[in-house]
Order: structure tokens, then sequence, then C-alpha cells
């Protein structure tokens, strides 16, 4: 059962009449417990509250499904707006952002240019800004243009996703370019032909890689709310004299808070994926999708 509700969220998150659908009808069935609003200054308001709160943050305006040039400059702006007002607020925030609403499937020439806008002005703002990892179709060119695009800024990172195969040789790629990486499990729905089936081997492979990244001396976000994947890092790093300043724990805006608050209490680094904005749909069907007992959180919203 559980695995046929996964595959159901991850399709209608695709859906893009539902989609439409979900932005008409704004943050409703639960979507607000995991999404900060529908604008920046919702989203900048969440973020002081959880610097209040110990925790650093990562704003992501969201965006799917961008199939025009206007719409992927349109997307640009955003960005370049949540630049701005973590700027201009001074909150602790980074910025999280999908090459797709930037115009990837439309171009990479068109791609490069927005990101290469944003950089720039994250750059001079002194402001940090991770590239997402998306399906696997976009991994690859993902990761081409991070490098390429490294070579200019030193202000980007990128994610690494320890269900897929190709991953080990990717974190040896990248240790040239001496990467800040969030290293995830994974999200999206993908072939065995490409992805661990099981999921005993993506948490093996998932702890080689925090390893493997945090032994060769660079900054490693680690996001996961797996409990054994926190105490796995917090041995490994213990056990290796490895500083807090090389490391952070990174979780989900509304998931496991006790969780980020009781590591924030311990002294460790915590920031927060905080995402907000009305192409909300696709992201909150990712997280029904990921975890059961939002399922039921949602369902209960229902019923109230």
């Amino acid at each position: 059962m559980e695995v046929l509700m996964r595959t159901m969220f991850q399709s209608l998150g695709k859906n893009h009449s539902m989609n439409k659908l979900a932005k008409k009808y704004g943050l409703r069935m639960g979507a607000a417990r995991f999404v900060a609003g529908d604008s920046t200054e919702s989203a900048i308001q969440t973020s002081k509250e959880l610097n209040n709160s110990g925790k650093v943050v990562t704003l992501d305006h969201l965006g799917e499904f961008v199939f025009t040039e206007e719409e992927a400059r349109l997307s640009t702006a955003m960005c370049i707006q949540a630049l701005e007002a973590i700027a201009e607020s001074g909150v602790q925030s980074n910025l999280s952002l999908k090459m797709t609403s930037l115009g990837l499937d439309i171009s990479k020439e068109l791609c490069m240019e927005n990101m290469r806008r944003i950089l720039h002005t994250a750059r001079m703002n002194n402001i940090f800004v991770r590239i997402d990892m998306e399906d696997y179709l976009h991994c690859q060119i993902s990761l081409d243009m991070y490098k390429e695009l490294r070579k200019e800024f030193d202000n980007v990172g990128i994610v690494i996703q320890a269900y897929l195969y190709r991953t080990e040789q990717d974190m040896n790629d990248l240790h040239q370019y001496q990467a800040n990486l969030r290293l995830v499990k994974g999200a999206y729905k993908e072939s065995p032909e490409v992805s661990f089936p099981e999921k005993k081997d993506v948490d093996e492979n998932y702890k080689k890689i925090i390893k493997m990244h945090l032994l060769n001396g660079h900054y490693t976000a680690v996001a996961s709310h797996d409990e054994e994947m926190i105490q796995y890092t917090k041995r490994l790093v213990r056990e290796n004299g490895i500083s807090n300043d090389q490391f952070e724990f990174q979780m989900l805006y509304g998931i496991c808070v006790e969780l980020q608050d009781r590591l924030v209490k311990e002294g460790y680094k915590v920031r927060v994926y905080v995402p907000y904005g009305i192409d909300w749909f696709g992201y909150f069907m990712r997280r029904l999708a990921e975890r059961p007992a939002n399922v039921w959180f949602v369902l209960k919203n229902f019923a109230k």
C-alpha cells in the first residue's frame, strides 16, 4: 500500500492540470505546514522566526513546468527578488533553486544566462546559492553546468543523491572543485537500472558518501530526517576530529521540528529548507510520497 501511495503522489506531482488547480485554490489540503506562504514577504517572515529559534535557512521559490522563455525569466526575477530581500532583511539564509525553473528544458544557454544573473547578484550580497538536483534525466547536464559555473563563482553548490548508482563516481569527479554539497537520499521515482531499489542499499551508499566528502575536507550538508544517519554523522565527525564548522544538518520546513530543535541545543548548525510561492503543488506531492505520516496529517485537515 505504501509503495502504491508513493507512486500515486509522485504521478500527481507531475500532472499539469492538478498543478493549475492547486494554484487556483491556494495553500489548502495541509500544504501550509510545508510551504511558507506564496510570497517573498511571507518567506522572509518565516526565516526570521527560524533564525530566532537558532536555525539558519535556505529559501526556495518553487517553480516547475516552465515551458517558455518568459516563464524562465520570471522565475529568475523571483530568485533575484529573494536574494535582495535576504540582503535587505539581514536574515541568515542561502538560496536554493531548480534549473528547470530557469529554462533548462528550453535551452542550456538560456538557463546558464539566468544562472549567471542570479549568482552575480548573490555574490554581490555575499549569499550562497544551491542548485537542487532533479530527476535522473537532468543529472548529467546539471553536474556539467555546475562545473562550468564553479569556474566563475565560488558561491555555488549542488546536491548529490545517494540512491543513484553513479553517485560515488560523481563524488570523485567533484573532488577537484572542492564542492560544497548537500547530500540526500533522493526523492524522485527512478528505474532500478539507474538507482538502488532497496532502502538498505541506499542507506549504505548514503553513509559512504557522507564519510567520503567529510574526510576529503569539503563542506558537507547532511540533508536527512533519518536519526540513524544523523547519529552516524555525529559519530563520524567525533571520531575523526572534524570541526562543526565543516558540516551542517539540513531539514525541511514543517518536518521533524523537535529533532531540529534538539540538534540546535546540542550545538549543531541546522539549516531549514523553506519553500514558498504559488507553484507549490509538485513539491507538496513529493513530501506526501516520501512520508506516509504526512498523508495522515492532510487527511486530518480534511476531517476538520
